[in-house]
């Protein structure tokens, strides 16, 4: 079993009225079931509504499965009495920067979820100055998180995370606030953090462009896990995406868009240089 999995995995959110009875019933998540490996990169895409943030509240427990059942590292995250523990392993990251980030200085934050969970001050301070290094932000440290820019808010939230020692991060939409530079900014992050920390990412986004260099991409719509590949896989199957109310990267829907008018191209392409790779032969012999 991965770092986190999910089986039969159901969630309802329940509207009641002021005497408690169910006035209605949406089912958010329908019968899901995942395996992530631990150190993988996955993406989680959706439309909004599709079930991909609720998904993501159940891996450190934020929500609890109405039926079914979600493991991380093998706790159940039903068990109350392993929520602790669970939420060390997998930290979450939202879409908003302002909602995690309490310290008026930089430094501070990072080492509030250390300090909250006893760690010694010495190791605290250690973990800040690791954390900050690995996500290029050592420099503010000292600054009020009030004065930097959206991209470097999040760095900071993901910083804090961080100095949680977790096994897992969720990034809730983290860029959906940001301009495109605070996207760039956050995703290099994200991925430098995978690949030299081994830590298992689980990103969930609405930007295809983000997702291309993911070792998996999961696609939900009305709650079920509907494509489950790489990254190449899933951009291959660009009307079956538009079905399901996404878009694909833009030089994917180029390529795309060519082939469909005669030229011979792979399907998947996902970078310009893979484009332009597979356009030169084709324009030598024009």
């Amino acid at each position: 079993m991965g770092i986190i999995k999910a089986s039969k995995l159901i969630f309802d959110y329940i509207r009641r009225d002021e005497e408690d009875q169910i006035q209605e019933v949406d089912r958010a998540l329908d019968g899901v079931d995942v395996d992530i490996r631990k150190g993988d990169f996955v993406a989680v895409l959706g439309h909004n509504g599709s079930g991909k943030s609720t998904f993501a509240k159940h891996i450190n427990g934020i929500l609890l499965p109405t039926e079914g059942t979600v493991w991380i590292s093998d706790m159940d995250t039903r068990d109350a009495g392993q929520i602790w523990e669970i939420r060390k392993k997998a930290g979450m990251v939202f879409q908003n920067p302002d909602n995690q980030i309490i310290g008026n200085v930089v430094e501070e934050d990072v080492g509030f979820g250390p300090e909250n969970i006893g760690v010694p001050t010495e190791e605290i301070w250690r973990r800040v100055d690791e954390s900050l290094e690995a996500v290029g932000m050592t420099a503010y440290r000292m600054r009020s998180p009030n004065k930097l820019s959206g991209g470097q808010k999040q760095r900071v939230a993901i910083a804090g995370v961080m100095a949680m020692r977790p096994e897992c991060i969720i990034l809730d939409e983290p860029t959906a606030m940001l301009d495109p530079n605070g996207r760039g900014e956050v995703i290099r992050t994200v991925r430098e953090l995978n690949r030299r920390e081994q830590i298992t990412v689980l990103l969930i986004t609405h930007y295809m462009e983000e997702v291309v260099d993911a070792d998996r991409v999961i696609v939900m719509d009305e709650g079920k896990i509907v494509m489950d590949g790489t990254p190449r896989e899933i951009f291959s199957q660009v009307e079956q995406l538009k079905s399901y109310r996404l878009d694909v990267p833009q030089v994917t829907e180029l390529a795309y868009e060519l082939k469909q008018a005669g030229v011979d191209l792979p399907d998947g392409i996902l970078t310009r240089g893979e484009l332009m790779e597979s356009l030169l032969p084709i324009l030598g012999k024009a």
